[in-house]
């Protein structure tokens, strides 16, 4: 009798552990690069879904401060991948040649960097060439005014004086008329520059891409601990990440919903429109679909890391080779999610 209780109880027990094998979730902490605004839908959203709880991963998906925050807390550990503009990946490597864990990109999804320069039309800068001599202002931090230089050198711009501010008052003080221009990520700010009271018609925005900048955007970084010692959980978060993705671009207002549910005091309409221009502008752009989404032309990533390494002024020179690995992204099948471009 006691043995046959026993037998049962094993019997049990097995099957309970064999269960929750069977269901163990690989537990992932992810940071995006800024807060809770509509291009977080596109990590919210295959959250929402279930779809990486089906891949077996538990994600935890956290606000981020900025790219060059989030890849310091990757390469820390505090984080296991993170979203993050590739140039500040670049810094990272190229100013820690010695850190023993610097993250790696392995899915790129803003093909083109959003950032710009912007100003309003009262102030006579229509191209390029009128901002020599210009007051510009924008974060130290900022993306678009660590790379301006690039932006310069591909236009002739020379003269230019920097006026550093917080991030809530950059376009308030355009608006104010106490700079000229500024820089900044083009869905970012030149919302946040209609929330101030300028028409979008009064803003002049030239975008870095339309004027000889192909710098990549952000991309999905990872810790090289995680992609060694499980480079499955990596490809599952990729792969549903990527069918989360599908979902957004089909239907953005309603991929916003996850991003109020984590901050419920967003503005709807706004974030979507956010959303919608980061898709049209930097995520489904003709070089995205040129390359593939989530992939990058070797070519231009090695430009991009002479220029990144030139621009930022790096301790070494950045190795586009150890900052960017496609063996853990889906397929090409898999990866085809961009829509056709609009007519």
């Amino acid at each position: 009798m006691q043995k046959r209780v026993f037998l049962k109880a094993a019997a049990a027990l097995a099957a309970t552990v064999s269960f929750s094998l069977a269901h163990a979730q690989t537990p992932i902490k992810f940071q995006l690069d800024w807060r809770f605004e509509g291009p977080a839908a596109l990590f919210l959203v295959p959250v929402a879904k279930g779809y990486f709880k089906e891949a077996k991963l538990d994600v935890t998906v956290d606000a981020g401060n900025g790219s060059g925050g989030t890849v310091t807390r990757v390469a820390s550990g505090s984080y296991d991948m993170g979203f993050a503009d590739l140039a500040a990946l670049m810094e990272f490597h190229a100013n820690n040649p010695d850190a023993p864990n610097k993250p790696v990109a392995v899915m790129m999804v803003y093909n083109n960097t959003p950032a710009s320069v912007m100003a309003l039309k009262k102030s006579g800068i229509k191209t390029p060439a009128d901002l020599n001599g210009k007051k510009l202002g924008a974060p130290v931090f900022d993306a678009g005014r660590r790379a301006f230089p690039i932006f310069a050198k591909a236009n002739n711009v020379t003269g230019v004086q920097w006026t550093a501010m917080d991030p809530p008052l950059r376009e308030t003080m355009l608006v104010r008329g106490d700079i000229d221009a500024i820089t900044g990520f083009t869905f970012t700010s030149l919302l946040n520059l209609e929330a101030r009271g300028a028409k979008a018609e009064d803003v002049v925005v030239l975008q870095y891409p339309d004027y000889g900048v192909k710098l990549y955007g952000n991309a999905i970084i990872v810790s090289p601990k995680l992609l060694k010692e499980n480079p499955e959980a990596v490809k599952a978060f990729l792969k549903a990440f990527t069918k989360g993705m599908k979902d957004v671009l089909a239907n953005p207002a309603a991929a916003i919903e996850t991003v109020k549910a984590r901050d419920g005091i967003i503005n709807v309409d706004l974030e979507t429109r956010r959303l919608k221009l980061a898709i049209d502008t930097v995520v489904n752009s003709a070089d995205a679909r040129a390359e593939g989404f989530g992939q990058v032309n070797p070519g231009r990533l090695s430009l991009m890391a002479s220029q990144v390494s030139d621009a930022f002024a790096t301790k070494t020179r950045v190795n586009p080779d150890t900052i960017w690995t496609s063996s853990v992204l889906p397929t090409k099948a898999e990866l085809n999610v961009l829509p056709a471009p609009k007519k």
